[in-house]
């Protein structure tokens, strides 16, 4: 394994992302079961005011 040196800011920037992207993920899948059991609503689109 090699190993690479980084800022403190650098790691904390890029560990947020990662948490972020695994929220997001989560989102995405428990969306998908509600589609799939059927557990969704009609969309309504709103137009800026």
């Amino acid at each position: 394994m090699e190993a690479v040196t980084i800022s403190r800011e650098e790691y904390e920037t890029l560990k947020k992302k990662a948490e972020l992207d695994e929220e997001l993920l989560v989102s995405l899948v428990r969306g998908l079961e509600d589609i799939r059991a059927g557990r969704i609503r009609p969309w309504k689109k709103t137009l800026p005011n």
